[in-house]
């Protein structure tokens, strides 16, 4: 037990030095708040699903490959969004080197200053948007993928 214990230690701390040696030169999230992002979405010509995490959110991280595989699926058609909440910049760009969520845009929002103003609660939280930014749906807690299907497939229906 002892032993699995260190070489468990081992492994994460390499991670660690590993994973923030090559956030070097990498640029942070572009800092939002609520005026900036609603004009943002109002100018959008697509729906979008917007998805509230932070780094330290356990079930952020289960839900990351989920939202990856959505937006490899429906990137072309519906306009993805991260915001990272009450968390540092490094720690952000970490997450999103670790789970590949570099296709589509991500926002720093320091103080929850978004997800408040829709009245959502929580960490994480998925926010779907009809074009023009009217806001159809929130999810609070983690989404999983017959809720996200659901989701999309309505946000597709808008579009004709």
């Amino acid at each position: 037990m002892v032993r699995r214990l260190l070489a468990l230690t081992l492994v994460l701390a390499a991670c660690g030095g590993a994973s923030s040696q090559s956030l070097e030169g990498v640029a942070d999230l572009p800092v939002t708040d609520v005026a900036g992002f609603e004009a943002h979405l109002e100018a959008l010509e697509r729906p979008a699903v917007v998805n509230v995490w932070a780094s330290w959110c356990l079930p952020c991280r289960s839900e990351a490959p989920l939202l990856d595989e959505a937006y490899t699926a429906f990137g072309d058609r519906i306009e993805f969004i991260g915001v990272d909440v009450q968390d540092s910049q490094n720690d952000a760009k970490a997450f999103l080197a670790e789970y590949g969520l570099n296709g589509f845009d991500h926002y720093f929002d320091s103080d929850r200053s978004i997800p408040n103003h829709y009245l959502g609660f929580g960490t994480p939280i998925t926010f779907f948007f009809a074009p023009g930014g009217e806001l159809i749906h929130t999810h609070n807690g983690v989404i999983d993928e017959r809720t996200l299907a659901l989701q999309i497939d309505e946000l597709l229906n808008l579009e004709g």
